[in-house]
């Protein structure tokens, strides 16, 4: 009887410390998997955030690798949790999972957008290639105006005229590339169809009243003048895309929501395992 006694008490001793094991490796998961969702959550906000593609495109990767890792817990998680006759807690665990499918479609829609970066490659085109472009009109303008001519006071006042319509294009596109309303863009292109217009005048009668010498300068700063409306059109295109201006919006409005949403069963399992112990646990 004594050894039974002894058989028996040892068994459950075996049960009991397997159990305790189990709990402690649940504990361990579930604290990981919010470790691996923080982390997520993060890398798409730096991704949105990023100043470049590389950076984007890499904390995009960081934020993939943590979901994939998330993933693994809940799947390692949940046998554990029905193994241990945990019900409350296997319910938070599935309670996250529905949560995190629906952040997942969300995340995987901001990070699309934001690698694209179509908003930081407009502003990069806008500071660069067309920077270059809008002076070399100026320049070429200057030159003109240089020349010796009849009507120099004439010459000079449509040549001013023209850099200013140019000038009026370039601060214009600052704001259409923040903005994210279409029809704001309308109203902002619609002065630059102006502007453009009024350039093209000037360089038309400059062309008939400047110096002969001069109508070389005349004809660069047409060139000059196609080759910015052609920069500004890229620019336009990307801005309208608006990636980066979708991409936040999204990430500011709809994602806080999605991420405590998935945050509080997370806590609230973590809590139930660490209240869990001796005489609680029931491996089966």
């Amino acid at each position: 009887m004594a050894s039974i006694a002894l058989a028996a008490s040892a068994a459950a001793c075996g049960d009991v410390n397997a159990a305790l094991e189990r709990l402690s490796q649940a504990r361990e998961v579930s604290a990981d998997l919010h470790v691996q969702f923080t982390k997520a959550a993060n890398g798409t906000d730096r991704a949105v955030m990023a100043d470049t593609d590389e950076a984007s495109v890499a904390f995009a990767h960081e934020a993939e690798q943590a979901k994939q890792a998330v993933q693994h817990d809940v799947e390692t998680l949940h046998p554990m949790l029905q193994g241990l006759g945990y019900a409350d807690e296997t319910r938070l665990l599935d309670d996250f999972s529905a949560h995190f499918a629906e952040y997942d479609q969300l995340d995987r829609r901001i990070l699309d957008l934001a690698v694209e970066n179509t908003n930081l490659k407009a502003q990069r085109l806008s500071f660069g290639p067309a920077q270059d472009a809008a002076d070399s009109f100026r320049d070429a303008i200057d030159a003109v105006a240089a020349a010796p001519a009849k009507d120099a006071w004439h010459v000079k006042a449509l040549g001013a005229s023209a850099v200013t319509a140019v000038r009026e294009i370039q601060v214009l596109q600052a704001p259409h590339i923040a903005e994210s309303d279409d029809a704001a863009m309308a109203r902002i292109e619609k002065h630059m169809t102006s502007s453009e217009a009024d350039a093209r005048r000037a360089l038309e009668t400059l062309a008939t009243i400047a110096d002969p010498a001069a109508r070389p300068h005349v004809v660069a700063a047409t060139d000059a003048l196609n080759r910015f409306m052609a920069i500004n059109a890229q620019i336009l295109a990307l801005s309208h895309r608006n990636t980066n201006v979708r991409s936040l919006a999204l990430s500011l409005n709809q994602k806080p929501a999605l991420v405590k949403a998935c945050e509080e069963p997370l806590r609230a399992l973590e809590d139930a395992l660490a209240k869990r112990g001796y005489g609680v646990a029931r491996w089966k």
